[in-house]
């Protein structure tokens, strides 16, 4: 099932995607599915992110090839940072370079979405709080990340969070193909059997030092092959079996 949150005729929405049409859901994913008649046409929609995020949990170096790119050794445990909900966007919408940043990167990422709340989830529970998958740029002033020699202000501008353009709800996050194109051109091209820390792992990790709530969003991190973007470009994250997230730079 592909859930996806939208806008039609200044309205918001949440809907099953089926091929060119969306059917309209009574209440949002995180407390029941129960679809309505109601169907729009794809075509007429604003994608919006489909997340209703409290935070955004992200993981540094969840990729052995990237480790080995960097030329650093395996974490023991899993680096999480955040970004605010405020650096959300949608698919198609356009990322903003500030005028600030020398070096604007892309970074393709695995997203989870929560589904309810969970404190201290055991491994074994870890499906019951998903509500499902989809694509990420986790867009980075790399320039600024080197200067400040930590995290937070190069990952959290406004439209530095690309998500979406729907969450799928069936799949199976291990060995999945996920790929990052510029301008057309393979950039990212990797497996998340790369994964160091899995889904599994990830979720009652987090939640041993935060509560998750509906909506909240955990990344897994990106493989190698990250690099900079600029002004005009065309950035795609393209995961298997999950969806194909476009964004614009300008």
């Amino acid at each position: 099932m592909r859930l996806i949150h939208f806008v039609h005729n200044k309205k918001e929405y949440w809907g099953i995607l089926e091929e060119k049409n969306i059917k309209i859901i009574k209440d949002e994913p995180f407390k029941n599915i129960k679809p309505l008649s109601k169907k729009i046409p794809v075509s007429d929609i604003k994608f919006l992110p489909p997340a209703k995020a409290t935070k955004i949990i992200l993981i540094g170096l969840n990729y052995k090839n990237h480790a080995r790119e960097l030329n650093m050794p395996l974490p023991q445990e899993p680096l999480i940072f955040l970004k605010p909900p405020t650096s959300l966007i949608g698919h198609k919408d356009a990322i903003i370079y500030p005028n600030s940043v020398s070096q604007l990167d892309y970074e393709a990422e695995l997203a989870i979405v929560i589904k309810k709340e969970g404190k201290n989830i055991k491994p074994k529970d870890t499906s019951k709080y998903i509500l499902g998958y989809t694509c990420l740029n986790d867009v980075t002033a790399r320039d600024i990340q080197r200067k400040d020699g930590q995290w937070t202000r190069a990952k959290s501008f406004d439209t530095f969070c690309p998500l979406g353009p729907w969450l799928e709800t069936q799949v199976s996050p291990q060995n999945l193909n996920i790929r990052s194109y510029l301008n057309g051109k393979l950039r990212q091209d990797s497996s998340t059997s790369e994964f160091i820390f899995p889904p599994a792992y990830l979720v009652p990790f987090i939640s041993r030092v935060m509560t998750l709530y509906p909506g909240d969003v955990i990344s897994t991190g990106t493989p190698f092959g990250v690099g900079p973007m600029k002004r005009g470009d065309i950035i795609e994250v393209d995961i298997e079996k999950v969806a194909k997230l476009t964004n614009y730079i300008k």
